[in-house]
């Protein structure tokens, strides 16, 4: 990727996912208690150090993420911050030229005539959708592309559709954490580095689950699918939580701090859902933690034990 997108920010991404609820408490997938005011403060601290880099979809809140953080970035001129969102083909209309009209949409929910980088969301038909994303290329409305929940065989598939046109994947976007490690052991990762392409590694924390807030005693917010997938398995991730919880004291950081620095540490760029101004200082901090090798050693030991798998409804197996 070249060096206008990773460059010149630090090497991690937000997300806004959780962007695309309501705000209502409850009302969403995260429920997360979200207000306009509240996510401008997001963006004003991220931005005072130099995290830019935003990253959203079409399909989170069926585009209200993308209003959402549209509202937020008023006020900032396009070039102090990066977009990044997402064609997401389960939801694709029949038109002529689907690819477009999804990211049009996308441009004019973003408030802006271009993104730097956009993904083609989930794979589908890596043969079908590719191509659609040439003409965008050289038409400036795209800057880069990444393909995002695709396996090895598909990101090889889309890296040579688009080098016919002297084009490239630039970036790989994949489910990677602690509790699910299949891109590294699917190979991707290796890949990635072999070819110089960025891993964005997204559900690093699993959604709150890896933070070390929730316990079975503090489970997640009731009445949120989040909530109805790890609630259930919270006590097989006490031991672990509890272990990134003391690694992280000596720092003044906290178990998600550990789980950012972790995927730092293994080479890729962590793409963390940002909600709270204060979620900002625990990146600035996992920027700064430097595990050993021992320790990354029993994490995933520790991770293994559980025997939980995160993989989502919406992944492959890799």
């Amino acid at each position: 990727m070249t060096s206008d997108v990773f460059g010149t920010i630090a090497p991690v991404a937000l997300g806004t996912w959780a962007w695309g609820d309501s705000g209502a408490p409850g009302d969403g997938y995260f429920g997360s208690p979200l207000t306009p005011s509240g996510l401008r403060e997001v963006v004003e601290k991220a931005h005072a150090h130099g995290f830019t880099l935003w990253d959203t979809a079409a399909v989170y809140g069926m585009g209200h993420s993308e209003t959402a953080l549209a509202q937020a970035l008023k006020g900032h001129s396009r070039n102090e911050f990066q977009l990044s969102t997402k064609f997401t083909p389960q939801i694709a209309g029949n038109g002529d030229d689907p690819v477009a009209t999804m990211l049009d949409q996308s441009l004019d929910r973003l408030d802006t005539d271009y993104v730097d980088l956009y993904w083609i969301h989930n794979p589908a038909d890596v043969a079908r959708w590719t191509p659609a994303l040439i003409p965008l290329l050289r038409s400036g409305k795209i800057r880069h592309v990444g393909v995002s929940n695709h396996n090895l065989e598909q990101i090889t598939l889309a890296d040579r559709i688009l080098g016919t046109a002297g084009y490239r994947v630039e970036a790989v976007q994949n489910h990677y954490s602690l509790l699910y490690r299949n891109s590294e052991h699917a190979g991707i990762l290796a890949h990635c580095r072999t070819h110089d392409i960025p891993f964005l590694s997204y559900m690093v924390l699993e959604q709150g689950a890896l933070t070390g807030t929730y316990t079975p005693t503090h489970p997640l917010p009731p009445g949120s699918a989040r909530a109805t997938v790890y609630n259930p398995v919270l006590p097989q991730l006490q031991t672990l939580t509890d272990r990134m919880t003391a690694l992280a004291a000596p720092h003044g950081a906290s178990a998600a701090d550990i789980a950012t620095a972790w995927a730092l540490t293994k080479g890729t760029t962590p793409l963390i859902g940002v909600t709270k101004p204060a979620h900002i200082d625990g990146l600035r901090r996992a920027r700064d933690i430097e595990l050993t090798a021992e320790e990354i050693t029993e994490l995933e030991s520790l991770a293994d034990a559980t025997h939980i798998d995160t993989r989502g409804s919406w992944e492959q197996v890799m």
